[in-house]
């Protein structure tokens, strides 16, 4: 899915959370929608995605045999630490 290739590539690229959000001009709360998959970044924030991470929209959308079509290979490593639990709501 989207929200686990973003985490996985933004850790493999040593990023923190804190400084796509800054990249993009949104807040960390926002960027982390995206990857809890909660929301989706716009198309020009795909784009901005790509481009900071330095990889292919494509290789963002898990579009992996269309860019192996192409001949196209990304070196990130898609493994990552697991995320937290998410807080349970009290009533």
């Amino acid at each position: 899915m989207f929200k686990d290739r973003l985490r996985a590539t933004r850790i493999s690229k040593k990023y923190t959370a804190q400084q796509v959000a800054d990249y993009l001009d949104t807040g960390l709360r926002n960027y982390q929608k995206y990857e809890s998959g909660d929301a989706r970044p716009t198309f020009e924030g795909l784009v901005s995605l790509a481009d900071l991470l330095n990889v292919p929209t494509d290789f963002l959308l898990e579009r992996d045999e269309y860019l192996d079509a192409l001949g196209v290979s990304v070196d990130v490593s898609l493994e990552c630490p697991p995320r937290r639990p998410k807080p349970r709501k009290s009533h």
